[in-house]
């Protein structure tokens, strides 16, 4: 393999480098009163197994991050996390287009159910889905880091290979 060399006097970016970083692509849908609203996210973390906890960051200026943001301590913001296999990597680009519709629109023709947890949209394809509940919000930059307990786990596919994002692309694992 060749490496790529900045040329002498620059640097690459941080987001050149992270170009290079594989990671598993997650649909996180969540319930706004009326309004079904969904994002794709790659920067999805499990935390903990006892208690079970994962991590999701979100573009703090998004309208997901802003739903997110909201909860109060008697009424916890719930969302749920689709883990997405290969096959749904056109599913993935729906949920990343910029001026997206709202989620309902995009799942038209996938089978999909409503998260008996957190109330939110569940493609039903993907290698596993999790209903979440935010514990904690922190600001992280240009992010919002959310901590979340997960309440329930509505399926585990039996099999499937994941839905990679690497080198701005989604190869396909040999």
């Amino acid at each position: 393999m060749t490496k790529r060399i900045a040329p002498a006097g620059s640097t690459f970016s941080l987001a050149d480098a992270l170009t290079a970083w594989a990671a598993g692509v997650t649909l996180i849908t969540m319930a706004d009163g009326r309004d079904d609203i969904g994002t794709t996210v790659s920067a999805f973390c499990p935390v903990s197994a006892d208690p079970p906890l994962v991590a999701v960051a979100l573009m703090a200026e998004s309208y997901p991050a802003e739903v997110l943001g909201r909860g109060d301590p008697g009424r916890p913001s719930r969302f749920a996390v689709t883990l997405l296999g290969s096959a749904q990597r056109s599913l993935a680009g729906r949920f990343a287009a910029a001026g997206r519709p709202g989620a309902r629109l995009l799942l038209d023709g996938v089978p999909h159910r409503r998260g008996e947890q957190s109330g939110a949209l569940i493609p039903d394809d993907g290698l596993a889905a999790l209903e979440c509940s935010v514990t904690q919000r922190i600001p992280a930059g240009d992010h919002l880091l959310l901590l979340a307990q997960v309440l329930a786990v509505p399926y585990v596919a039996p099999a499937g290979a994941p839905l990679v994002r690497f080198r701005g692309g989604y190869p396909a694992l040999a």
